[in-house]
Formats: C-alpha cells, structure tokens, sequence
C-alpha cells in the first residue's frame, strides 16, 4: 500500500500553501529550453494531479501514474472539474514507477515532488530510471528532483509541526525524521491529527515515509546506465548552482 493511501482526502490541504503555479512554470521554462517541439509528457508518480493539470494548460498531453489508487481519485476529481479542452489532454493510470510500460514514447518524462527521493535502494533507482528511458523518445528528456545529499547533512532534518485547517476540519501533521547517515535515509515519521469540527472526532494517522537522498554521482551513473546523458542539474526553483546549502536539486537527463 502506497504511504499516501491513509491520508489522500487530506493530501491537497497539507500541501495547499505548495506554489503549485509556480513549479509547474518552471518545469514548462525547462521543457521550452530543453525541448521546445515538445507535446507529450509522461508524469511518473502524479499524485493529485496538481502539476500535471496546471503544465496541461500550456498545451501539453499529459499521461500520469501514481500508485495508490486512492491519490488518483484525488486526481481525477480535479480532473473533471477543468474546462474540456483542458481535462481532454490529461490522463491517469494506477502503477509503480518501478514497474510500469505502456508501449509509448513520449517526447518528455517528469518526476516531480521527490518521488526519486521514495527509491530507497539503487535497485529501486535503476528501476524507476529504466521506466523513464523505455517511455521518452530518443532526443527526449527526463526531468526529476530529489533530496540532494549535501544540504541534508549541513542543515539536517527537525521535527517539525504543521497545522491546517478548512470549514470541515483541522489537520495537525507532526513530523519526527530519523537520519541514517551510512544508508543515506531519512525516516519521516508522520502522526496527522484530524478533527472533524462538526463531530469533533479525532482521527489519527501514523505513517513513516521513507526519503533517500542522493548524491550528484549516483545520479549521473544511473542517467547513465539507463541511457540518458545529464544535461542540467540545478538547485529546484532558484537554479543556483547546488551546493552544501541546497536541499531540493533538479536534473535534466537526455536520452541518448
């Protein structure tokens, strides 16, 4: 089971302050500079669909995976609440980043929100990278991001408390992480409190989400081992170069 699956109704809220407009502009200024020709993206680990709905309005066709089932039917709600022209150019499909082929190529393949960083073992990223190479086209490109290893272990994890609510109700998310400096992990250990402010039940969630982060050799041998050229890595948003105060890094792989 997806570790998404207990929480996806809360998903949207958790992360409603996330400047979804934003990113999504970014990953379409690096598609235009990258692959200006571009049509066709495949959104591996979509989630909600928040991204891949808003990069769609640039005129993009958009096929989405995710595993849980139950995030897709956050997706497919906002989905259908998109004007034709738009929700005709947006498809999802439940499977495994690992694991998933659907017989097309398309000229890009995003993976956003740090689903890299969910890979836990090489095995895992070689597997997730493959799935991208066998889906873009040759000339084509991979864009991801992930939690980069330098800025984690100059300004490591804390816990850290979240609280959110809407008319319906209240959501306390308590993260705990637990660092793993010879695996390269980060254990997150969520509780998200929900409180129904109608009832005033308390539902409560304990989930641990476990987030690997990487370094720029490991990525540049893997894009390579799995047919791609590292044409670009930068700090995510801000395209400083990376370095020890860079906790998010994005990479742009070309498939050879």
């Amino acid at each position: 089971m997806s570790v998404f699956d207990s929480y996806s109704k809360y998903y949207d809220l958790l992360y409603e302050d996330k400047d979804y407009k934003k990113e999504a502009e970014f990953i379409v200024g690096i598609i235009n500079s990258n692959m200006p020709d571009a049509k066709t993206i495949l959104d591996m680990g979509c989630g909600t669909g928040h991204h891949a709905a808003l990069i769609a309005q640039h005129g993009y066709y958009i096929d989405g995976i995710d595993r849980s089932q139950s995030i897709l039917e956050e997706a497919e709600k906002r989905k259908n609440e998109l004007k034709p022209e738009i929700r005709n150019r947006l498809s999802y499909f439940q499977g495994d980043v690992c694991e998933f082929r659907n017989n097309k190529k398309y000229d890009v393949v995003t993976s956003l929100f740090h689903v890299m960083s969910y890979m836990q073992t090489n095995n895992e990223l070689q597997l997730a990278f493959l799935t991208a190479s066998e889906h873009v086209k040759s000339g084509g490109i991979f864009i991801f991001d992930c939690w980069y290893g330098p800025g984690v272990l100059t300004d490591r994890p804390v816990p850290r408390i979240k609280n959110i609510e809407n008319e319906y109700i209240h959501v306390t998310r308590i993260a705990e992480p637990e660092i793993y400096p010879n695996k390269n992990m980060v254990d997150v250990n969520y509780s998200v409190l929900v409180k129904d402010k109608k009832t005033n039940q308390i539902e409560q969630i304990n989930e641990t989400h476990q987030m690997h982060y990487w370094f720029m050799t490991e990525i540049e041998y893997f894009l390579n081992l799995s047919g791609f050229e590292l044409i670009k890595s930068r700090e995510w948003l801000t395209n400083k170069q990376m370095g020890f105060d860079t906790w998010c890094a994005y990479f742009v792989g070309q498939k050879k």
